[in-house]
């Protein structure tokens, strides 16, 4: 293909007469019709075409413009992203390109050809485009996908005149680029996986094995061999060869911190576990992450906080920049986390807890029915709609936790809130929120599912400093607030934009590869729907 596009570049002299065709609407309609893979993108086509008078977009004085041949190159080499290339090379242009090369002075064939062969250039970086940007699942459609953070809204049309040169666009897509850099890193551990495929995978630790340091074991070259994967050979050398050294012990310690495993430096059932998923299953988990990627809007706000749910972790963005980074405590699988995006609003210093509806029922009303003076024991209250406190004894449990119950049941700020002194509110109709928590011993877990849904995180003082800096509201002042037990709500002077994402593996610009537990089994549903496409 290359040699032919080459070819005509070099043949302008015998090109150049006559003008340059134009398409009409139904020519588009017809063509993007007349293939299966083609009319999903009839709209961006028609979008497309609409804006430049249906003017070819590919050609200049009958001639191919060199982004045609860089755009099928591109196209070729869809497999390193994952994706299907047989899915976009549906057009043969070899055969379209010999053609239009020998025709001497046909003009009237000449332009029909350049019109199929713009038509098919235009389709083909529409239909890859589509599934390169915005992904290859919708998962809003695909509801097992678990996946409701506002999506990638790309123009596609836009996007091919940033590649044609006719708009100026500093985003990758003008040069076929990715949009994030966590997708190119996650990209450059997939060719690393795929080298290692091809070199015969890792080896595997014999499932009852273990080591701690000062052991010697013919375990422990196996062990080097599959930590030469995630970290420097060099680094895994010294000593005797079946020796479990200091230096070994620390490399796989190492190992276990950065996969989310108990960071104990010895080698362990857990570990082992881990270390023998074969490499294939990663090859399938990085590919599902890159397809994940794409589904996040093309560009992030200015400043916005980030919840990756499987790493049990908090970022915060300001200007690209990391600002802060914490711990985080996650739903159990039973009442897991969603996924989804919002904007917080508010940070509430000294909340009230009120009781979900779930768990009044199951567990608070119960107990209340046997003992009275349990809410006072516990700190709790019931209040009517206005807010009026209501005697525990004259309610009728029998209804708590249902739609009919016409009161809330709630803790009152102090030592015993569920939610410690601090939430942070981004109103969603699943009732999630951010907040503090009283049982700090959880964050010392390596795996972080525990509650009931809304996330809870380490450092809750230092988010609510940073989220309120420009509110009047320090450090010494928000202290002061939360030690009067009474609840404050502070609005944000801005919006701050939230992200609750499920990604379980994350690469570094050198593409070494971080696994995370796939806490909930989403990995499994979306690979089942990902794969059965390709």
């Amino acid at each position: 293909m290359a040699t032919a596009i080459i070819f005509l570049f070099s043949q302008c002299s015998k090109r150049k007469s006559g003008e340059q065709p134009v398409l009409d609407s139904a020519y588009v309609t017809q063509y993007m019709n007349s293939k299966p893979v083609f009319k999903d993108d009839l709209y961006w086509a028609m979008q497309f075409y609409k804006e430049r008078e249906y003017k070819l977009g590919w050609f200049k004085d009958h001639e191919l413009v060199p982004q045609a041949e860089q755009m099928l190159g591109v196209v070729k080499r869809a497999g390193e992203e994952g994706l299907d290339p047989a899915n976009y090379n549906v057009v043969d242009f070899d055969a379209l390109l010999k053609e239009l090369k020998g025709i001497k002075r046909d003009l009237e064939k000449r332009d029909e050809l350049e019109k199929e062969i713009d038509a098919a250039l235009s389709a083909t970086y529409l239909n890859w485009a589509s599934d390169y940007y915005r992904g290859l699942l919708e998962p809003r459609e695909q509801s097992k996908a678990d996946w409701d953070v506002k999506r990638n809204r790309m123009k596609l049309h836009i996007a091919l005149q940033s590649v044609l040169g006719e708009r100026e666009s500093n985003l990758p897509y003008a040069q076929f680029k990715p949009m994030h850099p966590e997708y190119a890193n996650l990209k450059k551990a997939l060719a690393n996986y795929r080298k290692i495929k091809a070199e015969g995978g890792w080896p595997k630790i014999p499932a009852g094995a273990s080591l701690k340091p000062g052991q010697s074991s013919p375990v422990v070259p196996l062990l080097k061999k599959r930590l030469a994967a995630f970290i420097a050979p060099d680094s895994l050398n010294k000593g005797q060869d079946n020796a479990f050294t200091p230096e070994l012990s620390a490399a796989l310690k190492k190992f276990q911190e950065e996969n989310g495993l108990t960071a104990t430096g010895t080698l362990n059932k857990p570990t082992v576990a881990f270390m023998n998923i074969p490499v294939d299953d990663r090859i399938r988990q990085v590919i599902i992450n890159m397809e994940r990627w794409r589904w996040i809007p093309q560009s992030f706000e200015p400043n916005y906080l980030i919840v990756n749910i499987p790493e049990f972790r908090l970022r915060v963005y300001e200007k690209g920049k990391e600002e802060i980074n914490m711990k985080v405590i996650v739903g159990k699988e039973l009442n897991s986390t969603p996924i989804f995006s919002d904007l917080m609003e508010h940070v509430v210093l000294s909340p009230y807890w009120n009781i979900p509806p779930g768990i009044l029922k199951n567990e608070i009303a119960p107990k209340v029915a046997s003992n009275p003076g349990y809410l006072e024991s516990m700190d709790m209250e019931v209040i009517d709609k206005s807010g009026n406190p209501v005697d525990p004894s004259s309610v009728d449990w029998s209804a708590a936790g249902t739609g009919s119950f016409p009161y809330t049941v709630r803790r009152k700020p102090g030592p015993k809130n569920d939610l410690g002194d601090v939430k942070f509110i981004f109103p969603n109709s699943m009732n999630i929120y951010l907040h503090d928590t009283p049982s700090t011993e959880l964050f010392s877990m390596s795996k972080r599912d525990f509650s009931h849904g809304c996330v809870r995180v380490e450092r809750p003082i230092d988010l609510a400093v940073y989220l309120l800096r420009d509110s009047g509201w320090d450090k010494s002042k928000i202290m002061d607030q939360v030690q009067t037990r009474k609840e404050k709500y502070v609005p944000l002077k801005k919006k701050m934009p939230v992200y609750l994402v499920y990604l379980t593996a994350s690469a570094d610009p050198n593409g070494k590869v971080r696994f995370y537990d796939d806490v909930y089994g989403h990995d499994q549903k979306l690979k089942s729907m990902y794969f059965s496409k390709l």
